[in-house]
């Protein structure tokens, strides 16, 4: 699994706008300074924020942009789906079908059954995740997160049968 540099600096680019004061608009220019991006990559990225509705631009010599919504109700998974989408969609298998026409596994794969698993948990974190839960310092989002990954039940004994070695 693997974000694509879309989905990283998209995430900062929302990040910087949640930190702007209520009403102050953020010019492509200032997000590309502060990311370290270039201005195309960032024009890029609000674009495809903007076209989904996360954020909203006003043009003219003081224009920018803004987040649509108050951070605390833009979650994560949202901003991910935006950005480009689930590690594991309805699409995966068809994209590793080798040199078939359909997955040979296609109606009995326990790989499956794995990845789908893994984008439930990665769902549930992200969507309990907001961009205001992460305006803060690394070691408290740390903390964050390890709550969440307990209340999610992912950490835990392994469930029976699952040692097949």
């Amino acid at each position: 699994m693997q974000l694509s540099s879309q989905e990283e600096f998209g995430l900062r680019c929302l990040m910087r706008l949640a930190q702007a004061g209520p009403g102050e608009l953020q010019s492509v220019h200032e997000i590309s300074q502060a990311e370290g991006i270039s201005m195309p990559h960032a024009a890029k990225l609000m674009r495809i924020l903007r076209e989904g509705g996360l954020v909203a631009s006003e043009r003219g010599q003081a224009g920018g942009y803004h987040l649509t919504r108050s951070a605390e109700t833009i979650s994560v998974k949202e901003a991910i789906q935006v950005l480009g989408g689930e590690f594991y969609g309805t699409e995966f298998c068809g994209r590793f079908s080798g040199h078939e026409d359909s997955c040979t596994r296609s109606t009995d794969c326990s790989i499956r059954s794995l990845w789908r698993a893994v984008q439930g948990v990665v769902d549930q974190l992200l969507s309990r995740t907001s961009l205001s839960d992460l305006m803060c310092r690394e070691h408290e989002m740390d903390r964050f997160v390890g709550e969440l990954v307990v209340l999610a039940g992912v950490m835990g004994p392994a469930p029976a049968g699952a040692n097949h070695g």
